[in-house]
């Protein structure tokens, strides 16, 4: 398996030396940026929108804006979108090719670009996704179906900044 991939940021930091009251703020905004392949926010549709767009179709490739809910606490390798009416969305990450923060993601406003599918999720996927999440032992044993939901392999994302 791949590493998690955070050498750009690190040596960001190393480059430009901060005063030492400062490196608590500059550490938030480290989460904040482009990752994967470099994509703009032009013609991005809202993840309500997607809902419609995939009625009677099982996957298009589409550029979608949304709020976090969560990342992957091991590696950074999936991350939980916003999606009104319905659960959330769960988001990979093209070719397991790039991964964003474990942590700090949550509540920012991200844009991705990639393509939209819809899967049945196996019970052992998605107590293996629970576990990578930090849930508990009762939440993972709870999980006893398969899910029918829509899913997205992004290939570039954009987070941003509280506006």
């Amino acid at each position: 398996m791949a590493a998690c991939s955070g050498n750009q940021n690190q040596q960001n930091e190393q480059e430009q030396p901060q005063p030492q009251e400062e490196v608590a703020v500059a550490e938030e905004l480290v989460v904040a940026g482009n990752y994967g392949e470099e994509i703009h926010e032009e013609g991005a549709i809202s993840a309500e929108e997607l809902l419609t767009k995939m009625e009677g179709v099982d996957s298009m490739q589409v550029k979608v804006t949304s709020e976090i809910l969560a990342t992957c606490k091991m590696k950074g390798c999936w991350m939980n979108v916003e999606v009104p009416g319905e659960d959330k969305m769960r988001v990979t990450f093209k070719d397991y090719g790039f991964f964003v923060p474990k942590e700090g993601a949550e509540g920012k406003t991200v844009v991705m670009e990639g393509y939209a599918k819809k899967v049945t999720t196996d019970v052992e996927t998605l107590k293996h996704f629970a576990k990578d999440a930090g849930k508990s032992a009762e939440e993972i044993a709870a999980i006893t179906e398969p899910k029918d939901e829509i899913t997205f392999v992004a290939s570039g994302v954009i987070i941003k900044d509280a506006e």
